[in-house]
């Protein structure tokens, strides 16, 4: 049996050999390990002599590690597996003859897992001894010494492997596992943890300053334990005098990393005694007998420390260990402060320390790198939080507590610049940027805790600050120099500095400032503008200008005197060599013009005058980027699609600004043609050969249709039903674009099968509606046959649906008799679309979403009073499938929201269609009249009876409201289940409302009899339908129909 294991494992792992035996080979290992007697093969090959293969013993080892894990092997069989690995480590890790018969580390990691789930089945009962028989591996025959090097590194991966087995709190484990695990904890502290740390003890003493491997792998061990052993164990003068001299170590030159990671792994193991919970006094104790303030402060001032900082020689690894020492330890401190239970000299002590140790943080948090500033960032956090809760409960900091205020305020500040070693913008500082970003997040959360402290403070410091940069920026014509991270900073803090002045309701009230803070920004930013810093060459802060611009728009409401200067800073930014910078303003302009159109005067022309050469539209077919493509040109900083993606907003600005209220009629149309007439002739260019599919014709298309529309957008602000008539544009302004629709058109009914046109279209669409005003209606016929081709997909559909429901709600008025002849023909689109088979997840998602935009869409129309055109002579043939297709969706139990939703528009139509009430209900509201149409048609509404519908919903709508409970998939319990019956009880009552005794007579002789209700049960429906208001009726709906399922 050996020897066919043997041979599997080498066939298996063998990269030469044939697959077909490598596949039986791994098929073999696979029952082999699932065998109950599997891994006595095993066993015996790992421990025999002469030794197998590594990949022999590796993967037998891993054979028995599973079955112990999988509980294969009993007590007897678990008892064997000990006593001969047990036996094997006495005589390969017990002998001191020589280092070469010793596992290699790949096995001992194995070996050590074995041990370990040995341990966790054991060690309760069946081997109490484990520790001491590891423990006996350490020394060597006739001396009570820790020097057998081979014992004591086996004993140490294994108390290491332990501890993550059983204890490691980053593991998710089961109740189970977990009380298993807490049970051998208790074990181990009432049996072996004494003995245990005893042993550390005389492993460091001995293999200090002999092996820095052996003492690393202790100091591990220790750090691991000391979470959950008895800290007096380990905080004690046996075991801290070899930690300390390892924490204080010196480092040479010709040893310095050996060196450097062992103090690293002496100072993390004091880290982790420092983090032991505690009781907060009892904390504070401990690090005074810890001594660690001037452990700290000697740590701080190492060499590699102190004499290397801002060289190549300074130790960032050394400096992170050490702040999260110093981070763990102010965290302790605040803690205990932050404790009412406290005595007052524990207080007092924490006090003192806390005055010791913000410097310390200071120290770490103000450190160039970033990962030494981040470990500290906890501790700072806690204490600002702690700070803050002292002036909520006491109004004011006291005295030694309100001195730390400004110097952690402007180590924040500090932090807050780009440092010196940073670039910005550039491809290969994408990384470092995005991570100085986080930064400046968690920086800025610090910032308004500070804000909170103490306001006054807060608004002094960043005000001298900005003002003072922007003071030096004034001075740059004479000579003085500035960096550019300085300015970047200041304008960055104006740009946080808002989240205070703003937060009352705005910067202004009645064109004061709002509150003090308000008064200290609208001062910056006047002094950001008088300063010039527009002119200021670096991109950063060119960008930084414009956002703060954009979002404090509202400083140039008071202050229009200065919107022109900004409007030209703006122009020439869009410009920009920078490709981030130019894209982005692109944007931000948009975003300039848009917020204060009503306030920029005359200036359409001198824009457009300006950026006239950035309205040009050149698409580029997106190129399939190979692997080894390294990307590194300016040109693929951006993808094409993104570039024109921010172009739009150029065309948007083009029409905010062209449509002011300054501009003249007949000026506006001036420049909406200056912008028409060059896409025009475009699209007239592309227009053959994208019919003869030539990508990027068609992508060229695209994108002037999509500009056009965007155009259009920002031409009206005008929404149709939402909006004043008076706000609407000048008839003159929606011919042009009426021009412009036009010629879309024609580009989509000779692309119509592009799918790329289509949406095109459909998004110009939307847009041309606000600008357009109801001429748009004649069109739509041409717009529904270009934009729902034979290939156009369900996601398609309900999109147009959607926007025909925009149309409808604009033009209420106007729309009925396009809608009477558009929609036969719609519809019968929209059924061959809910007909579709699915072949996947996206079509099953798709035909969900064109189900309830269906839906939506009848709703839309019923609800704006134009019921009558779906009962007109042009759709009465259509009428029938729509009531078919609603009852369908709402009898589906696997869909439930839109059943629900399939039950209100039923309800709607009882309501549309089912005239007068003639039963008075409790509850029951009173509907408004119908209105009517432009050209007079009536509309259906609660007062519009059409021929033969009572008797029409009483038989259709009727069954619809009883069959969906009767499904498989009905669950009562079910939230959306509920909200379906209760469409389905509103439902029942409308048509009661409606029809009467005619619905009485019904359920009476024919419903309920086929559903073979008691009379009792009959009439206690009926007295509920009668006397219930439309609450406490749905409540007695649901219960009534959980009673009959229960009883069925």
């Amino acid at each position: 049996m050996e020897a066919q294991v043997e041979s599997a494992i080498e066939i298996a792992g063998n990269p030469a050999s044939d697959q077909t035996l490598k596949a039986q080979a791994f098929d073999f290992l696979d029952r082999l390990r699932s065998e109950p007697t599997g891994w006595r093969a095993c066993l015996t090959l790992f421990t025999r002599l002469p030794r197998a293969s590594e990949v022999v013993r590796h993967v037998s080892l891993e054979v028995i590690n599973t079955a112990i894990q999988s509980k294969i092997l009993d007590l007897q069989s678990l008892i064997y597996v000990r006593d001969e690995l047990r036996l094997y480590a006495a005589q390969i890790y017990g002998r001191t003859d020589g280092d070469g018969e010793v596992d290699s580390g790949f096995i001992q990691n194995k070996l050590t897992q074995t041990f370990t789930y040995l341990f966790v089945s054991l060690y309760a009962s069946g081997w109490e001894s484990f520790f001491d028989d590891f423990l006996a591996l350490t020394s060597c025959g006739g001396t009570s010494a820790r020097d057998n090097l081979a014992g004591v590194v086996l004993y140490l991966r294994i108390v290491g492997s332990i501890h993550d087995e059983i204890a490691d709190v980053l593991l998710t484990r089961s109740p189970e596992v977990q009380n298993r695990n807490n049970e051998l904890k208790d074990l181990i502290r009432e049996r072996d943890v004494q003995k245990n740390t005893v042993c550390w003890q005389e492993i460091l003493s001995y293999w200090r300053g002999r092996n820095d491997v052996v003492s690393e792998l202790c100091l591990k061990a220790i750090a691991r334990w000391v979470g959950w052993i008895d800290i007096s164990l380990v905080a004690n003068e046996a075991m801290l005098t070899p930690l300390f001299e390892l924490v204080g170590r010196t480092q040479q030159s010709d040893t310095r990393s050996a060196d450097a990671r062992i103090q690293i792994t002496a100072i993390d193991t004091l880290t982790e005694i420092v983090s032991k919970k505690m009781k907060p006094a009892d904390k504070v104790q401990m690090i005074y007998y810890l001594n660690l303030q001037d452990v700290v402060r000697q740590l701080i001032g190492a060499p590699m420390l102190q004499d290397a900082k801002s060289t190549s020689g300074y130790d960032t690894d050394l400096a992170e260990a050490v702040a999260k020492l110093v981070n763990s330890t102010a965290y302790d401190i605040v803690r205990t402060l932050d404790d009412d239970t406290i005595d007052d000299q524990s207080r007092s002590q924490a006090n003192e320390l806390l005055k010791a140790f913000v410097p310390f943080v200071l120290r770490f948090f103000s450190d160039d790198y970033d990962e030494v500033c981040s470990s500290v960032i906890t501790s700072l956090t806690d204490l600002l939080a702690y700070f803050r809760k002292e002036v909520k409960e006491k109004t004011a900091l006291q005295p030694d507590h309100a001195t730390m205020i400004s110097p952690i305020l402007g180590a924040i500040l500090a932090k807050m610049k780009y440092d010196e070693t940073m670039s910005w913008g550039e491809e290969d500082e994408q990384t470092d940027e995005a991570e100085f970003q986080e930064l400046r997040r968690r920086l800025h959360v610090m910032q308004q805790t500070m804000a909170g402290i103490s306001e006054t403070m807060y608004l002094d410091v960043m005000t001298d600050v900005v003002n003072n940069t922007f003071l030096r920026v004034r001075r740059i014509s004479s000579g003085i120099a500035v960096d550019w991270r300085d300015v970047e900073m200041a304008l960055h803090e104006i740009f946080l500095f808002g989240e205070v002045a703003v937060k009352k309701g705005g910067l202004y009230s009645k064109n004061q400032p709002n509150s003090p803070a308000a008064e200290r920004l609208v001062g910056m930013l006047t002094n950001m503008i008088d300063s010039g810093i527009a002119s200021f060459s670096h991109p950063a802060v060119q960008l930084q200008y414009m956002e703060i611009c954009v979002r404090y728009y509202t400083y140039f409401e008071v202050h229009p005197h200065f919107i022109p200067q900004v409007l030209e800073s703006f122009v020439r930014f869009v410009h920009h060599d920078h490709v981030r910078v130019k894209t982005r303003s692109w944007y931000l302009f948009h975003r300039f013009i848009k917020q204060l159109r009503g306030y920029l005067g005359n200036v359409a022309e001198t824009v457009l005058g300006a950026i006239g050469d950035l309205l040009v539209i050149k698409a580029e077919v997106p190129k399939e980027r190979s692997d080894d493509n390294d990307m590194s040109s300016e040109d693929n900083d951006q993808p094409s699609d993104a570039t024109f993606n921010s172009q739009l907003y150029l065309f948007e600005a083009v029409g905010c600004v062209s449509s002011t209220s300054s501009v003249p009629v007949d000026k506006q149309v001036q420049y909406a043609q200056s912008v028409f007439v060059p896409l025009f002739a475009e699209m007239e260019r592309n227009l053959q050969p994208a019919k003869n599919g030539e990508e990027r014709s068609i992508l060229q298309i695209h994108h002037i249709i999509v500009a056009l529309g965007t155009l259009a957008q920002g031409y009206s602000e005008w929404t149709p039903g939402r909006s004043s008539a008076a706000n609407a544009p000048a008839a003159e302004v929606s011919e042009q674009f009426q021009r412009c629709s036009e010629a879309i058109l024609v580009a989509l009914e000779s692309l119509r099968s592009s799918f790329n046109i289509r949406t095109a279209a459909r998004s110009a669409l939307s847009r041309f509606i606000g600008v357009l005003g109801a001429r748009i209606l004649p069109q739509l016929p041409q717009w529904t046959d270009g934009l729902l081709a034979q290939s156009s997909s369900n996601d398609e559909i309900g999109m147009f649906l959607r926007l025909l429901d925009q149309v409808i709600f604009g033009f209420k008025t106007e729309i009925y008799g396009f809608l009477d002849s558009l929609l036969s023909p719609l519809l019968q689109r929209v059924f061959a679309g809910l007909g579709q088979p699915t072949s996947g997840t996206d079509d099953e998602i798709q035909l969900t979403e064109l189900r309830r935009e269906y839906l939506s869409f009848l709703l839309v129309i019923l609800n704006n009073d134009l019921g009558s055109v779906l009962v007109s002579s042009a759709n009465q043939n259509t009428f029938d499938l729509i009531i078919s297709t609603i009852e369908h969706f709402a009898k589906n139990g696997n869909d439930l929201q839109t059943a629900k939703f399939a039950l209100g528009v039923l309800t709607k139509m009882s309501l549309a269609y089912g005239g007068p009430d003639i039963v008075k209900l409790p509850g029951a509201e009173p509907l408004p009249p119908s209105s009517p149409t432009a050209n007079g048609a009536a509309v259906a509404s609660n007062n519009t009876s059409l021929p033969g519908f009572s008797r029409f919903m009483i038989e259709r709508f009727t069954p619809v409201s009883w069959t969906f409970p009767a499904t498989l998939t009905f669950n009562p319990k079910d939230a959306q289940a509920r909200q379906v019956l209760g469409e389905a009880a509103t439902l029942q009552r409308t048509i009661f409302a409606k029809t009467g005794e005619d619905f009485v007579r019904y359920l009476r002789e024919v419903w309920f009899p086929s559903l073979r209700l008691s009379e009792d049960r009959v009439v206690e429906f009926l007295q509920a339908l009668e006397s219930r208001d439309p609450r406490g009726f749905k409540t007695f709906f649901l219960e009534f129909i959980q009673r009959i399922a229960g009883s069925s």
